[in-house]
C-alpha cells in the first residue's frame, strides 16, 4: 500500500539514527533580479514562493520554503485473526525552495548575498531535519504494530492514520513556533535580514 502525505512542517526534536532509509533532498531555486541588496530583497518579496493568502485575499509569499512528498510501501500480514505491520518503508523527497540572483553581482554585494543565502539554507535545513525526525518516528511506531481481531487489516490502518494525524498537527504547530522565534525580535532570521540589508 502506498499513501501520499504532502504537507509543510518542522518538528524541532532530536533526530534518531536513520534505519534503512535515507531522504532525497532537492533544491529548487527561484530567480530574483537586482544589483543592490535592496533591489534583491524587493525581488524576493515579489517572486518568493506563495504560501497562502492573507485576510484580504492577497497572496502571501515567503523568502524560502520547505515542503516534502512522503509515500510508503507497507506490508500488512493477517496472523491468527490479528494483523501485523511487518515492514514500512518510506520514500521521502524534501524540496527546499530558495532564492538565487539571475545575474552576476558585484563582489561586495555577492559577499553579503552569500552570507544571507547560507543563513536561509541553514534555517530551511532545520525544517528538513524535523521532517526526517517525523518519518523516523512513524517507522518506529509502524514496524511490528499489531492489532488483535483484525483479519482484514482495517483496524490497524485506522490506528496508524490516527497516529499520523497527531504527528502532522504537532509538526505544523512546531513549524509555526519555530518561525515565530526565528523572525521575532532578536531572532536569527531577523538578524540575518538586517545584516544583509544594512551590512552589519
Amino acid at each position: 500500500m502506498q499513501r501520499t502525505i504532502p504537507f509543510l512542517t518542522a518538528l524541532l526534536l532530536t533526530t534518531p539514527a536513520l534505519a534503512d532509509w535515507k531522504p532525497v533532498e532537492k533544491i529548487a531555486n527561484y530567480a530574483i533580479s537586482g544589483q543592490t541588496v535592496e533591489a534583491l530583497y524587493v525581488s524576493i518579496g515579489e517572486k518568493g514562493p506563495v504560501i497562502g493568502k492573507d485576510s484580504a485575499g492577497n497572496e502571501r509569499r515567503a523568502i524560502a520554503h520547505t515542503n516534502f512528498k512522503l509515500t510508503w510501501q507497507r506490508d500488512y500480514q493477517p496472523q491468527a485473526g490479528a494483523c501485523v505491520l511487518k515492514t514500512a518503508r518510506p520514500k521521502l523527497i524534501i524540496t527546499y525552495t530558495l532564492p538565487k540572483p539571475a545575474a552576476k553581482l558585484a563582489p561586495a554585494v555577492q559577499a553579503r548575498w552569500d552570507a544571507f543565502a547560507s543563513g536561509l539554507a541553514a534555517h530551511e535545513k532545520v525544517h528538513g531535519a524535523g521532517i526526517v525526525d517525523m518519518v523516523d518516528k512513524i517507522v518506529a511506531f509502524s514496524v511490528g504494530l499489531t492489532v488483535a481481531d483484525d483479519p482484514g487489516c482495517t483496524k490497524i490502518r485506522a490506528e496508524l492514520t490516527q497516529y499520523l494525524d497527531q504527528l502532522s498537527k504537532a509538526q505544523r504547530l512546531a513549524s509555526r513556533d519555530f518561525d515565530k522565534v526565528e523572525f521575532g525580535a532578536g531572532g536569527n532570521l531577523q538578524r540575518l535580514i538586517a545584516a544583509f540589508l544594512i551590512g552589519k
